[in-house]
């Protein structure tokens, strides 16, 4: 008999026989009471572009299992739109869909006994969502990627979603009309697939085949392209193996290959919430991962994908010259990646890249070699001081102005905050701090790709702030620190901050300081009352109740 609990549950004994019967309603023949049963957690939905092929990709997974052995079972999980949602109340809801979908991932694969689990997602949260709850049972599994979107075109320009946000402060600063508004809406997504620069399902995607879940060069594959349907099916093909060798995602899931996900990030100047995500990741592998972590691999790579959205190219450009492999195939060579790895293949990660070249291809500027990087050092930096004593994240890569000190200018919303900047309230030399948006304040952690697009899109990128004990859509950049904790609603010294203090932003020291002294900082505190703004119920409620800090990762089910 097969080396698979399923198949135990449902042959052994005669009480048995109801659980039998009911498979057979659904086609089961004798035989297949011996085969291991593996679900098929399918992200699929109408809700987004980046989850509507992702039925195709199920089916695909559906018939390799059968082919190769196995009885699929195919159940669906939920996705949130974070770029329809932008900006909106529902964006609330974005970063509790991560723990709905780990959820309802352990609740399926567990209730039902399942061997083997292939998870199939898109949006943002997705992955995270999947890997938390592949984590937490420990049963063998590979993630597949359903693709990213192909670049948008406009006058020879490639478009992405962020494209859509930035033209909104462009169209109120008079920098385009609405013609031209309306022109970036129409062209900046074309199809099937996730966000397409480095943001964060990209980020996502990547980290995964770096920690050796997921395929080499599934990743970066096109949502529409056939091989990412051809990958697919490698993939059911290669779980089946794995259940049958039992390979267990805390054997992958270990400390360096944790760090290698880390070093990939910085490598490819992935999105912030990486951090927040790896972290969450880790606690559910019961991986000791600390946010100091990532500072410390920051310091040793370097940048050398020029990628959006501080550089020019999108992940399909990213795929033409080699993908992720060719990411880790140079960080290998030059001692930044562990090679002795395991991946779900079964090989090493040293194995896998063994036929990758050692050096960029020649004729490319996407990746640069890496003694010629963008920057000599990551761009995923923490920042500590008295405004973030736990801990806060900033994207530093392409900051023309690393050190800022100015006005504070404070909003207990995203909404008032956008308002501010769209009606020019906002500027040059303000630090403007959006506070009350944290994992319990939100609740739910809201991204400012609004408020952060709007002040690119004005031409103010390089002479305003924004600090946020909320997050960043991967699409973020300029002198943005997110992550702050502990949050305002916790009582956080984010939560003391006045109109008009003086708050400094220091990036190559790493610095988050209100420049206001101890004493009167406590006579604040003194004043200050937590907000009454929770939920009466739902989910919201229960996430706000539950959720740790940032700086753990934002789990429900802290230690």
């Amino acid at each position: 008999m097969p080396n698979n609990r399923r198949s135990q549950v449902i042959t052994q004994g005669a009480q048995r026989t109801p659980n039998r019967a009911m498979l057979r309603a659904m086609g089961y023949q004798d035989e297949d009471f011996n085969k291991p049963i593996v679900g098929v957690a399918n992200g699929y939905s109408t809700i987004t572009p980046c989850n509507m092929g992702l039925n195709v990709l199920a089916q695909q997974a559906d018939n390799a299992l059968r082919a190769a052995g196995a009885m699929p079972q195919m159940f669906g999980t939920i996705t949130v739109s974070d770029g329809i949602s932008m900006g909106t109340p529902g964006m609330k809801y974005s970063l509790v869909s991560r723990e709905v979908i780990a959820d309802s991932i352990e609740t399926a694969c567990q209730a039902e006994s399942m061997d083997g689990v292939i998870a199939i997602g898109g949006c943002d949260k997705n992955m995270p969502g999947a890997m938390i709850g592949i984590a937490r049972m420990n049963i063998p599994a590979v993630f597949v990627y359903g693709g990213t979107i192909k670049p948008g075109k406009l006058k020879g320009q490639d478009l992405t979603i962020v494209s859509a946000f930035e033209a909104v402060g462009q169209f109120s600063e008079g920098k385009i009309d609405e013609a031209e508004l309306k022109a970036v809406e129409c062209n900046a997504c074309p199809g099937a697939g996730s966000c397409g620069g480095m943001y964060t399902a990209n980020s996502m995607s990547s980290a995964i085949e770096a920690m050796g879940l997921s395929l080499p060069y599934s990743s970066t594959m096109a949502a529409e392209d056939e091989e990412k349907a051809e990958s697919t099916a490698r993939s059911a093909e290669v779980l089946v193996k794995a259940i049958e060798a039992q390979i267990l995602p805390r054997d992958i899931l270990t400390k360096a290959a944790f760090e290698n996900a880390i070093a990939v990030m910085m490598a490819v100047g992935g999105s912030t919430n990486a951090v927040l995500h790896l972290m969450a990741i880790a606690h559910a592998a019961e991986v000791d991962l600390k946010i100091e972590d990532f500072e410390r691999i920051r310091k040793k790579v370097p940048v050398i994908c020029d990628l959006k959205p501080s550089g020019k190219y999108v992940a399909t450009d990213l795929h033409q010259v080699g993908g992720i492999p060719q990411v880790m195939k140079i960080l290998l060579v030059n001692g930044l990646l562990d090679g002795s790895c395991k991946t779900i293949t079964g090989q090493s990660i040293e194995e896998v890249l063994a036929d990758v070249p050692a050096e960029p291809q020649a004729g490319q500027t996407v990746i640069r070699p890496i003694t010629d990087p963008l920057y000599a050092e990551g761009h995923l930096a923490i920042l500590k001081g008295n405004l973030a004593e736990e801990g806060a994240v900033a994207k530093i890569s392409g900051v023309k102005v690393p050190k800022m000190t100015g006005p504070a200018r404070v909003f207990n919303s995203e909404e008032d905050c956008m308002a501010a900047i769209l009606d020019h309230s906002v500027q040059a030399g303000d630090i403007v701090i959006v506070r009350y948006e944290g994992p319990k304040g939100g609740p739910g952690m809201r991204e400012m790709l609004s408020p952060t697009s709007a002040i690119i899109g004005r031409g103010l990128g390089d002479s305003v702030g924004l600090i946020t004990d909320g997050r960043f859509s991967g699409g973020t950049y300029g002198m943005v620190v997110g992550h702050v904790a502990p949050e305002a609603a916790v009582g956080g010294n984010i939560a003391l901050v006045r109109d008009g203090d003086s708050v400094t932003i220091d990036a190559h020291e790493r610095v988050l300081q209100l420049n206001v002294d101890d004493e009167e900082l406590a006579r604040r505190r003194a004043e200050w009352t937590p907000p009454k703004n929770l939920p009466k119920r739902g989910v919201l409620r229960k996430y706000a109740q539950l959720v740790s800090s940032a700086s753990k990762g934002a789990v429900t089910d802290p230690d």
